[in-house]
């Protein structure tokens, strides 16, 4: 099972205690999933998802707040990605007002598809209210990423105003949620990882929360770890140009003009240099008599490469 469908499992099994918080959540699964269509001359409710866990929750999301049993019926999927799709719906048209007044999309008997309608300001005024519609959003239309790969949370919405929509609702939690077109979609998502820890924390998911979080300090750790060896190796890279360098610069002098004839503070310090090849610029100082400090050692040493570059030029 995918990271994804471990926390649409877990939010499946979350059903709000208040009755507002319960129609917060349907109406953000009617916008996402659901549709009226008309058969024999009757009005029928639908919700299709592929989520089998997300049929278990409208069933009772449904029961729950309107004390309505809705059929539910599983059907052949694409074949692809699902081998199957659940229809919760009623054709009862008492039922079927009383959900949609509830929801306040009355006038949506007047339009085939509840994925065009803007859910009502009314419905999600309060905090708690807005944590179960993101959570109703996630679960019609929401996917992650595996943590241990990548950080990215989104929900794909029909329509530019629906996921400004559902934007404004996220900023209310001040997440930085973006928006971007997606072929005929407009998708809003967030790609920081202790953002979508708290969206995930927003929605509920706390199990989920958890293992994100997990995943997340080891590749944070794992992270500073190479960062560290990278930078460590990088200066030791730099260390070890700089000494061979330094020798090849000794090496011209004696070889051109004899060590002999450099000022004793300069000889000294070639002589160490060739002594101890390997030795950083605070050990060399150590080994001259009297013993001279990192800025002097390289002050010296500097002097030398100097020279040795005017050696060549001469040449």
């Amino acid at each position: 099972m995918s990271f994804s469908s471990e926390v649409k499992e877990e939010l499946a099994k979350q059903i709000g205690k208040g009755r507002h918080c319960r129609i917060a959540e349907l109406a953000a699964i009617f916008a996402f999933d659901g549709k009226i269509e008309q058969k024999d001359g009757k009005n029928i409710l639908e919700i299709t998802t592929e989520n089998a866990s997300l049929a278990r929750k409208c069933f009772t999301l449904i029961k729950k707040t309107f004390n309505i049993s809705t059929d539910i019926r599983k059907k052949d999927g694409n074949g692809v990605n699902h081998s199957h799709i659940y229809v919760i719906s009623t054709n009862q048209e008492d039922e079927i007002d009383k959900i949609l007044t509830a929801l306040k999309m009355k006038e949506a008997v007047l339009c085939p598809s509840l994925e065009d309608e803007l859910v009502n300001g009314l419905l999600v005024q309060n905090i708690c209210c807005k944590r179960a519609f993101v959570r109703g959003a996630f679960l019609s239309a929401g996917s992650m990423s595996d943590p241990g790969k990548a950080y990215h949370f989104e929900i794909v919405c029909s329509a530019l105003k629906k996921a400004e929509q559902l934007q404004e609702m996220i900023h209310d939690f001040d997440i930085d949620a973006k928006i971007v077109a997606r072929k005929k979609n407009y998708v809003v998502y967030i790609k920081e990882g202790a953002q979508i820890v708290d969206m995930l924390n927003i929605m509920e998911a706390h199990v989920a929360l958890m293992n994100f979080e997990n995943v997340r300090i080891l590749k944070e750790m794992r992270n500073s770890v190479n960062r560290k060896v990278n930078c460590e190796t990088a200066n030791i890279n730099k260390t070890v140009n700089a000494a061979v360098k330094q020798i090849e610069d000794i090496r011209f002098i004696e070889e051109k003009i004899g060590l002999m004839k450099l000022p004793v503070s300069l000889r000294e310090m070639a002589e160490v240099r060739l002594e101890y090849p390997e030795a950083p610029l605070k050990e060399l100082g150590t080994y001259l008599q009297p013993p001279v400090g990192k800025s002097g050692v390289n002050h010296r040493l500097r002097k030398l490469g100097e020279l040795a570059d005017k050696l060549r030029d001469e040449m």
